[in-house]
């Protein structure tokens, strides 16, 4: 047996959504879903960018010291960045949720 996903397998899918959630619904599910992709890339992307920043902010420390107390900024943005991402996250799913109940 096949471990992939056949055109079978999608179009029952799909009409089992298309039952569910009917043809008026499924538009918004969608957009709803894209934005809720879009926002998480987003999220991600900035703790890349800001986990790279300070690695080079880090390489660039004088002073062990000044590496250690870069280092403890980095960890607290790090983790600040992370929250504000998954609060992105779950605001979407919280607006996605409030959509389908609508």
């Amino acid at each position: 047996m096949p471990s992939w996903i056949g055109p079978w397998e999608i179009a029952i899918v799909l009409v089992l959504a298309l039952l569910i959630f009917g043809p008026k619904k499924l538009p918004d599910l969608g957009s709803s879903l894209g934005r809720s992709i879009t926002g998480f890339k987003k999220g991600l992307k900035e703790t890349k960018d800001d986990v790279q920043s300070a690695i080079k902010e880090d390489v660039t420390a004088d002073t062990p010291a000044g590496a250690e107390a870069a280092a403890t900024t980095t960890t607290a943005e790090a983790a600040a960045t992370t929250s504000a991402a998954e609060a992105t996250v779950a605001d979407t799913a919280a607006k996605t949720e409030t959509t389908d109940k609508s």
